[in-house]
């Protein structure tokens, strides 16, 4: 699914209109019935007060059109304009026209009004502003905004909440709507999936207004949202007459005195994930370790006891994951170097091994093409410099891609994978995941899939879904507290599985059949 920005959204507006022959104000009334479906679906008339807040632009237009189906179903509602220019749209205009041919009123809010009495059992619809906002609103609107939000009513916003822009964050804290529901328009938004600013909405939905399909598919995005269907589009089955070999040869290089056990996990992720053969290279004091907590692994063991010192073997790995573990001794750093000057391996690159090319940037010029780096906040901005918000963090990041031509991952509730001008939305995972070694464990899991054939950038991406799909899974039996890096590992063949598996069918069906 493409994530457009606000001109690309326009622009769809209008080749719609121009190609399906309708007007602008025909288009607003395909949202707002999409609207009220929604609503009307869940409500079927009940009893409850509904609070319409719109502003004077098409959102506010959106709005009061919501207003008058709510009306003509017998809905109880309150309209409020939320005046806060002197400029009004077109369309806008009207459908507060046909509010009031309706003898529907709406209560005008301006600097210095009365607020409206909102209960807590009550709804509010939040369409005061939509996606052309570009600067920041009025001291009083932003007042307005978090009145609704003490309210403690259910909030639904009408495409995005409002006080959110496409490409910036809020200037003040609690400086936009706080929805319960956000109802987007034909695709989410960029600021859904972000920290900053996703942060403002709870649950979101997608309504197909019916914009022009090729129009939008000839569209170039620079974010893709990523789920089942797209990853699907990537994976590679197995052969009937294929053998071990056939799925590569992975090379885990890290480890150092008492964090053996990073080295364990990224080793069984990357069986785990479908790697043919596993070699972890590690300290000599990880050997026993290895070798009892992962029969399945092969061992090569550096000639220091308690660090990496010098990185040689004589194996022909595909793919080598470095990193996990690895510590930053002086004589780590030297053998990294030295490694990185005669390396031509693809590499995936997590931890201390980031750390390290963070503290001696002369090194990351020695990457191999497309190398695979998978920082967590701390060791990203240890590579990338500080950022101011959200979408600086994203420039940067692909200013550092473009510059070294490597894919970076952005870990978060929805990590990001970057690569040049492109940028994938994981939509899998959950906060469970946030313990020790589940970073390890994605290494281990992209690692293995790029030992298998995956090209790094569609490794990357599936091997993000992968993990949270294996995390989302295992979270169903543990609970958020008890997930532990472990259990993502073992909900890696089961989210594997779930890529084949269709809907299932509703309980009463099933019961029916039976009988």
């Amino acid at each position: 699914m493409k994530l457009f920005n606000a001109q690309q959204i326009y622009a769809a507006d209008k080749s719609t209109i121009a190609s399906q022959q309708i007007t602008s104000d025909e288009l607003m009334e395909r949202a707002a019935v999409q609207l009220f479906n929604w609503l009307h679906l869940r409500l079927q008339g009940a009893s409850v007060k509904i609070h319409l807040f719109c502003g004077i632009g098409n959102n506010g237009g959106d709005g009061i059109a919501l207003a008058r189906h709510l009306q003509d179903h017998g809905y109880n509602i309150g309209v409020y304009v939320v005046n806060y220019s002197k400029t009004r749209s077109d369309d806008f205009l009207i459908n507060l026209d046909r509010l009031k041919e309706r003898k529907v009123w709406p209560i005008f809010l301006e600097e210095g009004s009365a607020l409206p009495e909102v209960g807590r059992d009550d709804i509010i619809v939040d369409a005061i502003f939509g996606i052309g906002l570009n600067r920041p609103p009025a001291a009083w609107v932003v007042n307005l905004m978090r009145y609704l939000h003490k309210s403690e009513a259910l909030v639904l916003s009408v495409d995005i909440p409002s006080g959110l822009y496409m490409d910036n964050v809020p200037k003040e804290e609690d400086a936009a709507v706080k929805a319960n529901y956000v109802l987007s328009f034909q695709a989410p938004k960029l600021v859904f999936f972000l920290p900053e600013t996703g942060i403002y909405m709870e649950h979101w939905e997608v309504l197909d207004i019916g914009l022009d399909q090729k129009f939008l598919s000839e569209l170039e995005t620079e974010y893709r949202l990523i789920g089942k269907n797209e990853v699907l589009s990537h994976y590679l089955p197995r052969e009937k007459f294929a053998h071990k070999g056939t799925y590569g040869h992975s090379l885990i290089i890290g480890g150092s005195y008492g964090k053996i056990g990073a080295v364990v996990l990224s080793a069984k992720a990357a069986l785990h994930s479908g790697s043919g053969l596993v070699t972890a290279y590690v300290p000599e004091c990880g050997y026993t370790i290895l070798q009892t907590a992962l029969p399945e692994a092969m061992v090569v063991v550096d000639v220091d006891k308690k660090n990496i010192s010098n990185i040689d073997f004589d194996i022909s790995p595909k793919v080598i994951g470095l990193g996990v573990g690895l510590g930053k001794a002086a004589s780590t750093v030297k053998a990294l170097s030295d490694f990185l000057s005669e390396n031509k391996i693809p590499l995936v690159i997590d931890a201390d091994g980031l750390n390290i090319l963070s503290e001696n940037q002369a090194l990351l010029k020695k990457m191999p093409a497309k190398t695979i780096l998978t920082p967590h906040p701390k060791e990203l901005e240890r590579l990338i410099g500080k950022w101011e918000n959200d979408f600086d963090k994203l420039k940067k990041a692909k200013d550092f891609s473009k510059k070294y031509d490597c894919i970076i991952v952005i870990k978060g509730a929805h990590t990001i994978t970057l690569y040049g001008e492109k940028g994938y939305v994981n939509t899998t995972g959950n906060p469970g995941m946030a313990t020790a070694g589940s970073g390890d464990v994605l290494t281990g899991i992209i690692t293995g899939l790029v030992a298998q054939g995956y090209e790094p950038l569609e490794a990357t991406i599936f091997g993000v879904y992968l993990h949270g799909k294996a995390a989302d899974l295992t979270v169903e039996n543990t609970g958020y507290q008890a997930l532990t890096a472990t259990g993502i590992i073992d909900g890696i063949g089961e989210a594997y599985l779930d890529l084949f598996k269709t809907p299932e069918e509703p309980q009463v069906q099933n019961e029916q059949s039976e009988q």
